[in-house]
């Protein structure tokens, strides 16, 4: 019904079209709507030869944002984490019930992260890239129609014309396009996986500080109790004259030194249990639980030439780099094919009004006397230059980084035997002093002052053993891949 109604449409508009003429040939005006009609159905059958998209709307609205950022069940965790396909990190199964441990934590950030998920959507826009990449342009076809109206119209015909043509330049520069548009989806392949790798050890890291900073609470929380006990006792024996006014005010100064640096750090594991939530793609208010980990107290250090010798293949971003690389060349290969001038191929079909027909064929040629693509060329040539400077700066920065921490955990294992030794000088000397005090034979202030200093001695070993997990932790980033220190 539609198709009728678009004809009588059609004939509609040519008969008051020509009106106007002294023409009032029926048979003119029959003709000329049923081309017009060719040529709107051509036109409609064209749509679905050409394989159009469909549009589907995607609301941007506040339920549809909670539901992209809920997070799922047990189960839909699971599924996700098993699907993990990461050239470095391997699927676990996670009990998010008994507490995340640090290697749990780099998965389920790799699965939540919102960061991430963002991130992952460049790999659809490298792939319409490389389809992008394949498309060759559509020939073109021509039609034309010229009807007799008038003069000396005897022994005349319709005259028509018909014409193809098609442009044959990108067929010199397909190749290389699409080589380069798959050596640029493998490199967004692997960046994105260096990405997920960073994020992924960042979880990590923060479990390891949370551990520190437990461990470090838990000291400053029983020196702090045992001082605020000390504190009751003596005002008691204030009271009864058995201690002096300076005694009860010099454990009262200690006692609270000593909670003011348990506040310190509640506000440091605060933090890093929110920086947690983060990395993992939880909701800021939740706190799953972390599983104790034991910090180490002593790293062996790997042997560095064979890290250094192999960081082309394990670090992700210096192998997606390589990939740009090889896309960027071929990119540029594709710049000087390119050089060739344009190219048209085309036939005409035709016939005029004294039925005389002809049938040709001709190439349309630019003339390379102004572009010669030299633009382009000059372009792609200096960003593979840059690429290539930019990797050898990568693999310098690569072996310079893990030089500086190497340097720091040689450090850091000194370090904490040193304090270890210091605490334990720290420790006989607080109870020698505690025993020269109670016998009148020592100065009290100085006593609590050593005491404080003991406290605050195990809570930098606490802080070492963090800091050394945190250089490991950079050293793997920087090296690429886990490294069995701990």
């Amino acid at each position: 019904m539609s198709r009728c109604l678009t004809v009588t449409s059609v004939r509609g508009v040519v008969t008051r079209a020509l009106t106007g003429s002294c023409i009032h040939s029926n048979v003119q005006i029959r003709i000329l709507a049923w081309t017009l009609r060719f040529a709107l159905c051509a036109g409609v059958l064209s749509i679905p030869l050409s394989g159009c998209s469909i549009y589907h709307p995607q609301p941007l609205d506040h339920e549809t944002i909670e539901n992209t950022l809920r997070q799922p069940d047990d189960q839909t965790l699971q599924v996700e984490m098993s699907q993990i396909r990461h050239p470095t990190l391997r699927p676990l199964r996670v009990d998010l019930a008994n507490g995340i441990n640090a290697d749990e934590a780099a998965l389920v950030a790799i699965v939540l992260n919102p960061a991430l998920r963002a991130d992952r959507d460049r790999r659809g826009l490298a792939s319409a890239q490389l389809v992008a990449a394949g498309v060759l342009p559509n020939p073109q076809i021509s039609w034309g129609t010229d009807y007799v109206i008038g003069g000396n119209t005897a022994g005349t015909f319709t005259a028509f014309g018909f014409g193809a043509s098609w442009d044959v330049t990108p067929l010199l520069t397909l190749l290389p396009k699409i080589a380069a548009a798959k050596d640029n989806a493998k490199a967004v392949d692997l960046d994105i996986a260096w990405n997920e790798w960073q994020t992924a050890q960042g979880a990590r890291l923060s479990v390891l500080r949370i551990a520190g900073l437990v461990a470090q609470i838990q000291a400053a929380r029983e020196a702090d109790d045992a001082l605020r006990e000390n504190v009751s006792l003596l005002r008691r024996a204030t009271d009864l004259r058995y201690k002096t006014v300076l005694d009860l005010a010099a454990a009262e100064a200690t006692s609270r030194e000593a909670h003011s640096t348990v506040l310190a750090i509640e506000k440091q594991l605060e933090t890093e249990r929110i920086a947690l939530n983060r990395a993992i793609g939880f909701p800021p208010e939740s706190t799953p639980p972390v599983e104790t980990v034991a910090l180490p107290a002593e790293v062996t250090l790997p042997d560095y030439a064979s890290l250094a010798a192999d960081l082309d293949n394990s670090r992700l971003d210096l192998l997606g780099l390589k990939a740009g690389y090889a896309s960027q060349d071929e990119t540029l290969r594709a710049a000087i094919l390119a050089q060739v001038p344009r190219i048209g191929l085309g036939f005409t079909r035709a016939g005029d009004t004294s039925n005389v027909q002809t049938l040709g064929f001709g190439i349309t040629l630019d003339l390379p006397i102004f572009d010669r693509n030299q633009g382009n060329i000059a372009t792609e040539r200096a960003t593979r230059q840059k690429l290539f400077d930019e990797y050898a700066n990568r693999v310098f920065q690569a072996r310079a980084d893990m030089v500086t921490e190497f340097a720091n955990i040689r450090w850091l294992n000194r370090q904490i035997a040193e304090t270890q030794k210091t605490i334990r000088t720290l420790e006989q000397l607080v109870d020698t002093a505690g025993v020269a005090v109670a016998q009148g034979n020592a100065d009290v202030i100085s006593y609590y002052q050593t005491r404080f200093n003991l406290i605050l001695k195990r809570i930098e070993f606490h802080q070492f053993k963090t800091q050394l997990a945190e250089t490991v932790v950079g050293l793997e980033i920087s090296a690429g891949r886990y490294l069995p220190v701990f």
